[in-house]
């Protein structure tokens, strides 16, 4: 019989350096997922990759003083070494430089050229130099850019662009007929009611600027522009050909059953994606999840400079699965989630080496203590038992009604929830005491297979989430992961077997102290590795200076009545239909401010979060393009109009006045 078909996708990671542990989160989130179909029985693909084009790819490679293709050959190594590191079973690692990859935009670009769907123009209008971005008149603010109010110039560029026009009508009557195509349902309404209702500009889909694209192999003066070259590896990583010799995997597996993807890029997979996809007259993929984000907390986990956690340092402190284990658990279906070292260690100690940890030494332990580790099962059953196994065969059925939702948290907490029940079995039977009395010797048989039994079921539905952990349980009961279909009786564990006779211990538990030392200290070794560098740095440019004109004096008084404090960024977004704004969300204290900045050419929203900066917090609140600021970030600015964020020399929390 066939199986049923399942391909799954995550983003792909853009290649300008390494990911942090909010991107980590996307694969291992993606892989429980693929894992958890093919324990049902599907046949999965599962793809992800790298985004490896555009002017800061090359700005960036210019930097180092290497090539693009070398530049984005190092990263691109770097983030599958950590995605193979998170032990996630990705069937392809699709990278925008492949030649097939470059062969195929190249035809798609052209074949809606000639079908009129991509037409070229001009971004034409009042252009500001430092923002690189064109706005109307009306746009203006008192005839200067809205986003950094400098003055801005009459300007023409040349540009393709995508006609989304053509196909408005079309997405928004699928979308309306399909309720599940993107999900959660509030960022449905969130695309419904702020971008297609309203009505869409049409897409730029090629640039001049710079050459680190692909070219558009009719015009070379243009490469293809982001959206249509990175969203179209879902297609091309099967095998998708514009000629229509496709290749066996896009026969098989289009369209997708899920594109897995941040919130923040929920626009580009919902409204450009299907308008590209309609135009090459290519079925929809059936599902676009945006998923919530992970937030750094507190601060204390971060690095001196950038504030950013790492995935590979997680795994240093806590291993693989436990940090699977928490960046899956703490992920609410369609809130943000939040990551400190000291709910790590909380979790660690209570779920993995309490709950889960304690109960599989513990009933290992009393079956080679009380039958040198022959697990019988004696048939002497009581009442107490009957609650122990109806749950252990209805938690199989729950597990599998979350994840058809995408609710993998919920369904880690019905697992966890089992392992719960089984321990309170454990104090309700009383092994040691049954140990006792002879006559009681078959019915101390009967608990421990039982608790056997259910515990074989709860690691079989453990094994998508955290694989590792699962087959050592298993490994160590002699037994083996069984399908979601094989999960439907109880009793399956065969009678007679025997357990391992030295059980492993599968998480230490971890004193919060000590971990707390080794983490500062590990940040202080980064931080005087970055004054080091910081000190060359100022060593090296010692006699560059800039002179700008000065500013009428102001008195002390004038002075006090500014506000300044160290603000931590724990979450940043593009401000739509802006070309220079970002919106971060700012902790200063016990709380959180909402502040609008014109530095988006100077730092993407995941280079913002974790950054700990100098903010003017009793500013007037006003808003910027629809948006609304409480406040101002500080910022330098060189004499090309380069921006650099005042960041604090020495780790400062998050509220510390700046005097």
């Amino acid at each position: 019989m066939n199986k049923n078909k399942y391909y799954i996708t995550t983003a792909i990671a853009y290649t300008s350096g390494k990911p942090h542990i909010g991107n980590s989160y996307e694969i291992v989130l993606a892989d429980s997922i693929a894992r958890f179909k093919r324990q049902q029985g599907y046949e999965v693909f599962f793809q992800t990759g790298t985004d490896e084009h555009g002017q800061k790819i090359e700005n960036k490679a210019s930097e180092a003083g290497i090539t693009p293709k070398e530049f984005v050959d190092k990263v691109a190594g770097e983030i599958k070494d950590i995605w193979d590191m998170m032990n996630t079973s990705y069937d392809k690692f699709v990278r925008t430089t492949d030649t097939y990859h470059e062969k195929q935009i190249q035809k798609i670009f052209k074949k809606l050229y000639e079908k009129g769907d991509i037409y070229k123009g001009y971004y034409e209008g009042m252009y500001c130099t430092p923002c690189e971005s064109f706005f109307t008149s009306s746009q203006l603010v008192d005839g200067k850019c809205p986003d950094c109010g400098r003055e801005v110039q009459p300007a023409k560029e040349e540009a393709y662009f995508l006609k989304l026009s053509n196909y408005t009508d079309r997405l928004i009557e699928h979308i309306k007929t399909h309720p599940e195509f993107i999900q959660p349902e509030s960022r449905k309404n969130e695309m419904m009611n702020n971008f297609l209702l309203p009505g869409l500009q049409d897409l730029c889909v090629s640039r001049t600027s710079f050459k680190w694209g692909i070219p558009v192999d009719f015009d070379n003066k243009h490469v293809v522009y982001v959206w249509l070259d990175a969203l179209s590896n879902y297609i091309t990583g099967l095998g998708y050909d514009v000629d229509g010799n496709h290749g066996e995997l896009f026969k098989k597996f289009w369209p997708a059953n899920l594109h897995l993807i941040g919130k923040d890029i929920l626009r580009f997979h919902t409204i450009y994606w299907p308008i590209m996809l309609m135009a090459l007259n290519i079925p929809l993929p059936k599902q676009v999840f945006g998923h919530p984000w992970l937030l750094q907390g507190e601060g204390k986990m971060s690095k001196s400079k950038g504030n950013v956690l790492y995935a590979d340092e997680l795994i240093d402190f806590f291993g693989v699965d436990a940090v699977r284990y928490f960046v899956l658990h703490e992920m609410p279906f369609d809130n943000d989630g939040v990551i400190t070292w000291e709910l790590m260690v909380e979790r660690m100690n209570s779920d993995l080496a309490n709950t889960l940890g304690n109960l599989v030494n513990r009933t290992i332990s009393m079956s080679n203590k009380y039958f040198g580790g022959i697990v019988n099962n004696a048939g002497v059953k009581e009442e107490v038992d009957e609650e122990l196994i109806r749950l252990a065969l209805e938690t199989p059925k729950k597990v599998v009604a979350k994840m058809e939702q995408l609710r993998v948290a919920d369904g880690i907490t019905e697992i966890f929830t089992l392992f719960k029940r089984c321990n309170k079995y454990i104090d309700e039977t009383m092994p040691w005491v049954l140990a006792k009395e002879e006559e009681k010797h078959k019915r101390l048989e009967t608990v421990l297979y039982n608790l056997v039994e259910s515990i074989c079921i709860g690691a079989s539905l453990l094994e998508s989430f955290m694989p590792d952990t699962a087959g050592k349980i298993l490994s160590q009961l002699n037994a083996k992961v069984r399908s979601i279909d094989e999960l439907n009786q109880y009793g399956v564990y065969v009678s007679g077997t025997k357990v391992t006779e030295t059980p492993e211990i599968l998480f230490a538990r971890l004193d919060l102290k000590e971990v707390m030392e080794k983490v500062e200290a590990k940040k202080a070794a980064e931080s005087k590795e970055v004054n080091n560098t910081s000190e060359e740095i100022k060593q090296t440019e010692a006699q560059a200076v800039i002179d700008i004109p000065a500013k009428e004096e102001i008195t002390y008084d004038d002075f006090m009545k500014l506000q300044f404090q160290v603000g931590e960024i724990i979450a940043c977004e593009a401000v739509p239909k802006s070309k220079k704004l970002l919106c971060s969300q700012v902790k200063i204290g016990s709380q959180v401010k909402q502040i609008v900045s014109g530095i988006k050419a100077h730092y993407s929203p995941e280079e913002m979060v974790g950054k700990k900066v100098m903010v003017l917090v009793n500013l007037k609140p006003a808003k910027l393009a629809g948006v609304l600021s409480e406040g101002m970030l500080l910022c330098a600015e060189d004499e090309n109009g380069e921006l650099a964020l005042m960041i604090p020399e020495k780790i400062m929390p998050a509220g510390a006045e700046i005097c």
